[in-house]
């Protein structure tokens, strides 16, 4: 049980690895998503990053006998892990197959996007337990697929499918069997060519942070991604972006 890390021009791949529970997350595994996360944002040679799970399931939730263990709330620790993924500063994308449940709900939507494979199941189960959803989870689902859908899958418990998660916006992609690893790489590689400056303010923009325009406005002004963005489409060529974020 574990979380497995890899990079290849310029995407890190995280991949859940707790076979053994359908890639239930450990409190450990809770604990060592935020670290693991600062140091791949703070690697200049990381331009996005796929999360994902071992085999065929995405991630089947928290692993309940952790529930009862002593220590931290496994509660605080899923929430301290979703908030480190969605402040993460460069674009990240959950390629979910199988079920993705629980606390794997909750982690596919603190990524900016969702490529799923057909057959996907996604649910939020914290009803069948008698748990109190987080507040920052709950606003961020209501968020992503609307107060009416985040109530039928709080109120519920229920999965739904693929195509109805598509429908919802719950994802952004639905992909055929055996094509969600080529469309996950063929995406993340237009985003790793494209420019970190505009990406970055757009995810800050999009999440809804505020007091920043002065800030992006002279990050632009000091870099040179604009003035290389227009000389690579009067020339046709590929663009040369070098702008990375600080430390």
């Amino acid at each position: 049980m574990q979380l497995e890390q890899s990079l290849c021009e310029g995407v890190a791949t995280v991949v859940i690895s707790h076979p053994a529970k359908r890639n239930a997350m450990t409190s450990a595994m809770w604990r060592a998503l935020p670290p693991l996360l600062e140091t791949l944002a703070a690697d200049p040679d990381v331009g996005a990053l796929v999360l994902t799970g071992a085999g065929d399931t995405f991630c089947a939730g928290a692993d309940i006998s952790t529930l009862r263990e002593p220590g931290e709330d496994p509660r605080a620790l899923a929430v301290a892990a979703e908030e480190a993924l969605a402040s993460f500063p460069k674009p990240t994308l959950a390629a979910v197959r199988g079920h993705c449940v629980g606390g794997g709900s909750q982690l596919a939507a603190a990524c900016d996007l969702r490529f799923a494979q057909e057959g996907a199941l996604f649910g939020v189960t914290p009803a069948k337990l008698g748990i109190v959803y987080p507040a920052s989870s709950t606003r961020r689902l209501a968020s992503l697929v609307g107060p009416a859908t985040a109530k039928y899958l709080l109120f519920s418990g229920e999965l739904i499918d693929s195509a109805r998660a598509l429908r919802t916006g719950l994802v952004d992609e639905v992909l055929p069997a055996g094509e969600l690893d080529e469309r996950v790489a063929a995406f993340t590689r237009t985003l790793v060519s494209r420019s970190r400056l505009t990406q970055a303010a757009a995810k800050e923009f999009a999440d809804g942070r505020t007091g920043r325009d002065a800030h992006w406005a002279e990050q632009e002004r000091a870099a040179d991604d604009t003035a290389e963005g227009i000389a690579a489409f009067l020339e046709r060529r590929t663009p040369r972006f070098t702008w990375s974020p600080q430390p």
